[in-house]
């Protein structure tokens, strides 16, 4: 397979209904009002020499090498910034031209390097190809007088180099900063022949606000900026597309390929999630998949204390299948279970819930979605009746108010977090709900018009607040609600939120929300126009996550803000097949299409295609398997892709669970903490090295592409249908095309989606059937999927977790931009250079009150346990609130969490845990044991006999 070519058309495309007919070169043309006469001339075939021009990005007539003639006009107008019009005619090669330029060419190569044969761009640069388009032979001037060409480059990133000896200032990629990714963070310094691109204020690349999405890097037309792998490894010869494995965006890339080994990781301009655009995670932070660290041969031990032994796959699956067999004879069916990864593929996630509901015979199965995005799914269901968010993210580009809710876009989505600052940028207002002052509430040309900063645990209230203003005010969508929802679920909604005690006013007392502001925000999302709603963990992890979640939905429903483009109830998914994993029955109660276990129609569908009969009773969640370990009736777990020790909340109690279990099985890339406590590790595979689909937030099913062979031999459906063959239940498939197949033919939402459809399509979002071939794009355009929208009833109830005089400040997590949940992939990877280590974000307020300065070593403790780690003091955080990550192991951030969770689905209250931070000076007795015993646990014997 050679390099997949995409058309760079010069300018973006118009998005005009009314056609224009002109004349180029000979030929008739008809395209949208307000094309430029470049991408015209691109539509039809021609080539306009160009430099400065990139369909990425607005057009700038800077290089002055697009020029055409059209007839009846004077001059040579730049083609990439005139518009074409009815009639006009217009010539793009004359001998005029080509002299013209070739005596820009001549500028542009004389203060350039000629060390084509040695640059990491040759036959990828564009001044290259375009000194040839233009038939320049010669260059009349030389090198004697002032010049560029000693510049000294930048290498202060890990992942490109800035060299401005060959840069010609045609400004892309400072615009590429700008327009796409919107971080303003490089600028053109300087005039004339003094103009350079620089980063901030003339710093290097890295102390800049630059991100390192790639954008720059993309940009560029020449070698001023490059890839460090390009320089190291050369230009590559093949590349295949496929879907990033960090987020729940679902960006598409052309992994670029020499023989076995991957050069670069390109945005592909088709993905329809991404449009293009990547961020320094998925464009950069890929070498975890040939990291020292990872395990390529399985592993066992008979204790958890005992040192690994290397085995073959055969020994391994067998010690498997006979440890699962000899505890369910000894303990019961149900003495064992299983975890999905959110990280793996769909087919792989359904083959594993299938092993277990119909090898193991229960419905022991789960899934991380569980301690994220659970309580989406069962407010959602409740209010609108299907398990998703309603739009597709080129919905935003329509949207005239957003809010954001306990979501962090610019850190955790990054990719959206650009195109929604794009559109901020362009006019629409910002509404930020978060106790935290987010990169969103003020950031280079974009300021929110309300940031409302409530306490941790307040978001119901805040919600039922909203609530009150619309509907005392007047400001239902009373058409909407008539047409589209249920009156009796409004009439009793409507009758609980004009409560005074629901006004701003009375929650302002526990919520710490100035009324004013909440009342101002409330009008505007219910009267601004097309507004959305984006919504994120801070929403979910929490006593009343569920309970949040719909007094989302209630609010929408009110405000007719759903079943169009520009609004909407958007979760944003944190990794990148969270909604997959849900889709395809990981949850103990439901089976693929979130259908019940217990309903009998559909169970017998699948009892009839498995050849088993499947228990009608929903399984154990991750807490209760965890409970029922420390209780003595849970003693095996097979565990694909997770790691629940350093994920999960009250790590003391994971921990006991799994010290409880008498076989833990991981399935992953490397030994990670959950491994610790396991007796079986079989290596699993990175997303470049299978084939598969994932599904992301906007329900955008996505193929992932084989572009190298499995290092440690087999994908990681191939090692569940191992070990279901050792346990005695035949699952037979050949490739996981086959097992999409049976997903859709079990699945209603899936019904019509195949890899042959995917492949032709791009990718589909589902609902796709009969009734929508090519997917739904937006939800409830014309009802419910439950036939009538349902208001829920919100009463806030204050969380279990209360702060006191041992505990006086609130702890909330979240992410970072250059790392990746429990960071055992961007740990691996040059991302560490941006975040060494989790930090207590702390207000100077607590700070001055405690003695603890900037960067001190500071204990953090609650009822549960306590970890240490050093200070960051800020005024992000309000007064009484603190703040962290959870990305490295030893912070163990989740010691400090506790067991409270959503009294609907059991997702863990890890935004709101009691606190109190003093200063330290040294690890916990959790870290230091920790630590020995973490070490100590790693320990590989690869041959018996040592």
């Amino acid at each position: 397979m050679s390099l997949i070519h995409e058309t760079d058309y010069g300018t973006p495309a118009s998005h005009a209904t009314a056609m224009v007919r002109l004349t180029i070169d000979g030929r008739e043309v008809e395209v949208p009002e307000g094309t430029s006469i470049m991408r015209a001339a691109t539509e039809a075939g021609g080539a306009i020499p160009k430099l400065c021009a990139t369909d990425m990005l607005d057009a700038f007539g800077s290089c002055r090498l697009c020029l055409v003639e059209v007839e009846g006009r004077n001059g040579t107008p730049a083609s990439c910034t005139t518009p074409v019009a009815d009639g006009m005619v217009v010539h793009t090669q004359t001998p005029r031209l080509q002299k013209l330029r070739r005596g820009v060419m001549e500028l542009y190569i004389s203060d350039h390097p000629l060390d084509c044969l040695t640059c990491a761009a040759n036959g990828d640069c564009e001044l290259q190809d375009m000194a040839g388009a233009v038939g320049l032979r010669d260059v009349r001037y030389g090198y004697d007088g002032a010049n560029h060409l000693v510049a000294e480059k930048d290498v202060s990133t890990p992942y490109f180099t800035y060299d401005p000896s060959k840069c010609i200032v045609c400004s892309r990629c400072v615009r590429a900063c700008e327009e796409v990714q919107g971080t303003f963070a490089l600028t053109i310094e300087g005039r004339g022949f003094g103009s350079r691109v620089a980063a901030g204020q003339g710093e290097a690349f890295f102390d800049s606000e630059c991100v390192s999405c790639g954008a720059c890097v993309q940009a560029c037309p020449t070698a001023t900026l490059t890839e460090t792998t390009v320089i190291e490894i050369g230009q590559p010869e093949r590349s295949v597309v496929t879907t990033c494995a960090y987020c729940g965006v679902g960006c598409t890339f052309k992994a670029e390929m020499r023989g076995e080994e991957l050069v670069r990781m390109v945005p592909y301009k088709d993905g329809k999630a991404n449009r293009g655009h990547s961020c320094v995670k998925g464009r950069f932070a890929w070498g975890y998949a040939t990291h020292r660290e990872r395990i390529l041969k399985p592993m066992v031990r008979e204790r958890i204390t005992d040192p690994w032994r290397e085995v073959s796959w055969d020994e391994a699956i067998g010690h498997v299948a006979r440890e699962f067999r000899r505890i369910q004879a000894k303990y019961g069916r149900t003495a064992i279970g299983g975890i999905t990864s959110s990280r793996c593929t769909n087919e792989e996630t359904f083959l594993v819930q299938k092993l277990i509901r119909a090898g193991f015979g229960n419905n022991n199965v789960d899934t991380c979605a569980r301690v994220c995005h659970s309580p989406t799914g069962y407010g959602l269901k409740t209010a609108f009746g299907t398990s998703a968010g309603t739009q597709d993210f080129d919905s935003v580009e329509q949207s005239d108010v957003v809010m954001v809710i306990g979501a962090n876009p610019t850190d955790g989505h990054p990719v959206f977090g650009s195109r929604l600052k794009k559109r901020l940028r362009q006019g629409a207002k910002l509404i930020v709900v978060d106790p935290r002052r987010i990169d969103l509430v003020r950031t280079p040309h974009v300021a929110a018009a309300h940031h409302l900063p409530l306490r941790p645990g307040t978001n119901v209230a805040v919600l039922t607040a909203f609530a009150h203003v619309v509907v005392t005010e007047g400001l239902v969508d009373e058409a909407f609600v008539r047409a589209r929802c249920d009156m009796e679920s409004f009439g009793a909604w409507a009758e609980f939120v004009v409560d005074p005690a629901n006004s701003p006013e009375a929650v302002a007392q526990y919520t710490g929300v100035d009324p004013d502001e909440i009342r101002k925000a409330a009008r505007l999302y219910a009267t601004g126009g097309n507004a959305a709603i984006y919504y994120g963990l801070g929403v979910t992890e929490h006593s009343q996550g569920s309970t949040t979640v719909m007094a989302i939905a209630n609010l929408a429903m009110a405000t007719g803000n759903l079943g169009r483009p520009g609004v909407g109830v958007n979760p944003l998914r944190g990794q990148n097949n969270v909604q997959g994993a849900c889709d395809m029955g990981s949850f103990p109660h439901e089976l693929s299409g979130y259908r019940h276990v217990a309903d009998d129609a559909t169970r017998q569908m699948f009892e009839e295609l498995w050849g088993v009969e499947l228990d009608h009773e929903p399984g154990l969640r991750i807490p209760n398997m965890l409970d029922a370990a420390v209780g003595g009736s849970f003693k095996g777990l097979y565990v694909q892709g997770e790691d629940i020790l350093q994920s999960d909340p009250n790590t003391a109690h994971v921990a006991a669970g799994l010290a409880a279990m008498e076989c833990v099985v991981i399935q992953d890339l490397f030994l990670n903490e959950t491994a610790n406590y396991a007796h079986v590790f079989l290596p699993g595979s990175t997303f470049l090295e299978k084939d598969g689909t994932f599904t992301n937030a906007e329900r955008r099913i996505q193929r992932v592409r084989k572009v190298m062979t499995s290092r440690s031999g087999k994908a990681d459906w191939e090692i569940t249908l191992d070990i279901a063959h050792a346990m005695g239940f035949r699952m037979d498939y050949s490739h996981p095309s086959e097992i999409m197949d049976e997903i859709a033919r079990v699945t209603p939402t899936f019904a019509g989606v195949s890899y042959d459809r995917l492949d032709a399509l791009g990718s589909i979002q589902w609902p796709c059937n009969d009734k929508a071939p090519q997917g739904t794009p937006v939800m409830h355009v014309d009802g419910f999927v439950r036939g009538q929208g349902r208001f829920m009833i919100t009463e806030y109830v204050p969380t279990d977790e209360k702060t006191g005089p041992r505990f006086p400040l609130l702890l909330t997590t979240g992410r970072i931009l250059s790392q990746y949940n429990v960071g055992a992939q961007t740990r691996r990877t040059e991302n560490v250079r941006w975040h060494e280590e989790d930090l207590l974000e702390i207000h100077p307020h607590d700070a001055e009150e405690r003695g603890i300065r900037d960067g001190d070593l500071v204990k953090l403790q609650s009822r549960a346990g306590a970890t240490a780690l050093k200070a960051l003091i800020t005024d992000r955080v309000a007064p009484g609130v603190v703040y962290t990550t959870f990305h490295h192991p030893m912070t163990q951030a989740n010691v400090v969490t506790t067991d409270y969770s959503d009294w609907a689905t059991n997702c863990p209250e890890y935004k709101v845990t009691a606190v109190q931070v003093s200063p330290s000076n040294g690890p916990t007795d959790w870290q230091a044991r920790y630590d020995d015993f973490g070490r100590q646990s790693r320990r590989i014997v690869v041959d018996a006999a040592e």
